[in-house]
């Protein structure tokens, strides 16, 4: 005899632990957690009865790919972020046009890019417009050749 609330709390972590922030911490809460309710299941199963060790395996199997594609998952945002403050760094020097909050169409040369929390930042005539902003990028030599 199994206890099904043990059991299904085990399935369910998967779906939580998917879905959790990456942090460090989360993750080594939920690898002891998961862990901790192995043990539990071995503990209290009916040994008349006993689980499948194949079971057993399949969930810490289970487990670890969830956490090698979470790390993948945490790399690849790192990667964009990288991508995002490269591609930022290009623009400057460059034209821009963005729409400002009142829906008017700006346009300035590109002096610095800073760094924060909500992604790259460009510095546009001493304003901070957000990368994503941005709606067209041009040279800011905009000499007419034809003479």
């Amino acid at each position: 005899m199994s206890i099904p609330a043990t059991e299904g709390v085990t399935t369910g972590m998967f779906g939580t632990t998917s879905t959790s922030s990456p942090t460090t911490t989360k993750t080594s809460a939920d690898k002891n957690m998961f862990l901790q309710l192995l043990v539990a299941q071995m503990r209290y199963q009916d040994p008349s009865n006993p689980t499948d060790s194949s079971q057993f395996l399949a969930q810490s199997a289970q487990f670890t790919a969830l956490e090698k594609m979470q790390d993948v998952a945490d790399q690849t945002a790192q990667l964009l972020s990288a991508q995002m403050a490269f591609g930022a760094s290009g623009l400057i020097g460059k034209q821009v046009t963005w729409l400002d909050p009142s829906g008017a169409t700006k346009t300035g040369s590109v002096s610095g890019v800073s760094f924060g929390a909500n992604g790259p930042e460009l510095d546009v005539n001493g304003t901070l417009l957000p990368l994503s902003s941005v709606q067209t990028v041009t040279s800011s030599a905009t000499t007419n050749p034809a003479a």
